[in-house]
């Protein structure tokens, strides 16, 4: 049995029957008042199970409004359209015809010569006393014990030392330690290590070359007022050019004692070049150098 004929029969409604399909009409007899008698009684007891059943629908919905979440509407934020920022008219004549920034005040070898450790470095940092601060990737000022009683000079930085902003970095500045050592001079807390020159002299195609004599003299202020901040007692001129540098016009000799001011000058091979004697004799003469710097300096 069918839903539809379950839910009838629960009703009290009979089964409706329905002529099959091509079956020819059977022939209406006198009486016609019947069909009619018989849709009255099936129409009343569907009406009311169709109110019994619009109820229950009712009560449903009431049930499943009262447990469904309250919407809270939610006011939208206006949107405030901005005006684009005006267009820039991409023209620099402005900056065609203003004034080239004024170049940093060039101190005089009077004002240099009063300065501390501190004015001294941010002096030379900014220097253009010579055409090399054209060329230049950087300044190479001294580095070590500012009260230390060692001086170790090079004539101007190489290539390496103007990348590191550091004098004797990498192998030459271990080897120069392990050479102080062996005359029992601690690299670390007695030594003061610089240069003549403050920046590195190239030449026109960028290769490295000697530094002129203008160029010796613009930075030989810078010099002599580290050496007076630092009074070193012993100076250890590194190379041939430091040796002759350090007091031009006079010929440097490797062996002998020279005098700057009060303190002692002895005159030795640059590291650098201690890292190229595939021989050793360099090495040995270097040694002999200390050992003299040695037995000048005393205890």
């Amino acid at each position: 049995m069918s839903r539809s004929a379950v839910f009838l029969d629960e009703m009290g409604v009979g089964p409706l029957w329905r002529l099959r399909q091509g079956a020819a009409p059977e022939p209406v007899d006198a009486v016609v008042e019947a069909p009619v008698e018989m849709e009255v009684a099936v129409a009343e007891p569907v009406a009311e199970a169709v109110e019994a059943v619009v109820e229950v629908v009712a009560e449903v919905v009431a049930e499943v409004k009262a447990e469904a979440p309250v919407a809270v509407a939610v006011a939208a934020t206006p949107v405030v359209a901005t005006a684009a920022p005006a267009a820039v008219p991409d023209d620099t004549a402005w900056f065609d015809d203003a004034p080239p920034p004024p170049a940093a005040k060039q101190l005089s070898d009077a004002e240099i010569a009063v300065l501390d450790w501190d004015g001294l470095t941010a002096a030379v940092a900014k220097c253009a006393r010579c055409d090399l601060c054209k060329t230049r990737k950087g300044v190479v000022m001294g580095r070590g014990d500012r009260q230390g009683a060692w001086l170790m000079l090079a004539s101007s930085p190489s290539r390496l030392e103007e990348r590191e902003g550091r004098a004797l970095p990498g192998e030459q500045g271990k080897l120069l330690d392990n050479m102080l050592k062996a005359i029992a001079v601690d690299a670390g807390s007695d030594v003061y290590i610089t240069h003549l020159l403050k920046c590195r002299p190239l030449d026109e195609v960028g290769q490295e070359r000697l530094p002129t004599a203008s160029e010796s003299a613009a930075c030989r202020p810078y010099f002599e007022r580290e050496l007076a901040l630092l009074q070193p007692r012993t100076i250890v001129t590194l190379g041939s050019m430091a040796a002759a540098g350090i007091n031009p016009g006079e010929k440097p000799v490797r062996g002998k004692v020279r005098k700057l001011g009060h303190a002692s000058l002895v005159a030795t091979f640059h590291p650098e070049m201690l890292l190229q004697d595939e021989t050793g004799q360099a090495k040995a003469r270097a040694w002999a150098d200390l050992c003299l710097a040695k037995s000048t300096h005393g205890d």
